[in-house]
């Protein structure tokens, strides 16, 4: 029995995994730890490997294509519909690893490692300036108690609040 397709459930430090052949008996059925998944894949022969799309699936997935692995990531919520009965880890590896046969499923592209970095940036710099704007709206509010009353923006805060704080 050769598996052919592995449905890979994400964690911290325990993975689950779950492999069928091509008539769709399991294989195996099993926890990884972190330190021995690579390892594992990498003694695997070539297989569709589904996982849902998380903080680590890009990473993931850019480790086991290089051991020749085909990796299609799922929008969890397209997996969800396949876990039986009640949610588990182990449930939910069986269950990607079923959706990610699917003809008509729809997958995330991998991202390189450039492209992450790109978007952790973009993320960093949104945060950043939601914090601001916050930070602005409560110094506006604290303003206000006193009757001073500043301009919505961060052009009319750098403007007026310099000159209502002086004055």
């Amino acid at each position: 029995m050769t598996t052919v397709r592995v449905g890979l459930d994400l964690a911290k430090n325990v993975f689950q995994v779950h492999g069928v052949d091509e008539h769709g008996a399991v294989t195996f059925r099993k926890q990884i730890k972190r330190v021995q998944l690579s390892a594992f894949f990498a003694q695997l022969p070539p297989a569709l490997v589904g996982m849902e799309a998380c903080g680590g699936s890009h990473h993931w997935a850019r480790v086991l294509a290089a051991f020749g692995h085909e990796v299609r990531i799922m929008a969890a919520e397209f997996v969800r519909p396949y876990v039986k009965s009640n949610k588990n880890d182990e449930l939910d590896a069986e269950a990607i690893c079923e959706a990610v046969g699917r003809p008509n499923m729809r997958f995330v592209s991998v991202k390189t490692v450039d492209q992450q970095s790109v978007l952790s940036l973009h993320r960093a710099r949104e945060a950043m300036v939601s914090a601001r704007t916050a930070e602005i709206n409560r110094v506006r509010g604290l303003l206000a108690e006193f009757g001073i009353v500043v301009a919505q923006g961060l052009r009319s805060f750098m403007r007026d609040v310099p000159a209502e704080v002086d004055a």
